[in-house]
């Protein structure tokens, strides 16, 4: 029981130290990178490794707290993410803290709520992380043009967190994007076990005991290959949305029977 209260109370820090975090890098570090980085690319890539170490250094805390540990498999695979849609299921609040930071260059597609965010809204900007509600075609170019750079872009297919216990629904928005840019995949599942923080859970609703995040790397999805006999975009989309929807219904299904 104290154990529980102990780690109740971390996860509290947490939430506390991850918005004071970001708060005090925006007002430090991100209006020092527009005084002295004059290159707009430059500035950004630098913003994004703060991130990435910023996150990095979060979830070791967490570790170290004993609120969660942090597995990830086949990291080896993380050189091919450059140049790729890193793509990823969505079951917990971390998955994007945990993949950008095992990524020191990622670019990323957020929700527009978090340009308002009392916390972050100047880390979003200052990363120039994409908003997701820009004009479709807009949308798909920035994205299009932020993987042709080199940079890996991470994108949740589902658009949300997924509902424990429902089949994963995926959006055709990654899809769209490899087609549009004839961009090859890389496939991240998520575990997390037991079940936290996800779309349902209060903060407070923690664990009898620590949750095991894991992130297994998987092997680049050639996207012509999945869509070489298709002749128009939208079917391209939708075979490729199926592809991945029946690739992480496996994945996701033998990792919880390896886990039983």
């Amino acid at each position: 029981m104290l154990n529980y209260y102990w780690r109740l109370l971390a996860t509290l820090w947490g939430f506390i130290s991850f918005s004071l975090g970001g708060l005090l890098i925006s007002v430090t570090l991100f209006p020092w990178f527009y005084v002295v980085v004059r290159d707009p690319l430059q500035r950004k890539l630098r913003a994004q490794y703060v991130v990435y170490r910023i996150f990095g250094i979060f979830l070791s805390q967490l570790c170290f707290l004993g609120v969660m540990k942090l597995t990830v498999h086949q990291r080896d695979k993380l050189q091919n993410a450059p140049g790729k849609l890193v793509i990823a299921n969505h079951p917990c609040l971390l998955d994007v803290v945990s993949i950008i930071s095992v990524l020191p260059r990622a670019d990323c597609v957020v929700k527009s709520a978090l340009w308002r965010h009392p916390f972050l809204a100047w880390v979003v900007r200052g990363a120039s992380y994409i908003r997701n509600d820009n004009d479709a075609e807009k949308l798909l170019d920035r994205c299009v043009a932020s993987i042709k750079q080199g940079n890996p872009l991470v994108i949740f297919p589902e658009g949300t967190r997924t509902k424990p216990g429902q089949p994963l629904k995926f959006q055709r928005g990654a899809a769209n994007i490899a087609v549009r840019g004839d961009i090859d995949i890389l496939p991240i599942t998520v575990s997390c076990y037991p079940t936290t923080l996800t779309k349902a859970d209060k903060w407070y609703h923690i664990p009898s005991k620590p949750f095991h995040l894991q992130l297994w790397v998987g092997d680049v999805i050639q996207t012509q290959k999945i869509i070489a006999d298709c002749e128009h975009n939208s079917t391209k989309s939708r075979r490729l949305t199926q592809y991945l929807l029946d690739y992480y219904t496996k994945e996701i299904e033998s990792h919880e029977r390896t886990r039983e």
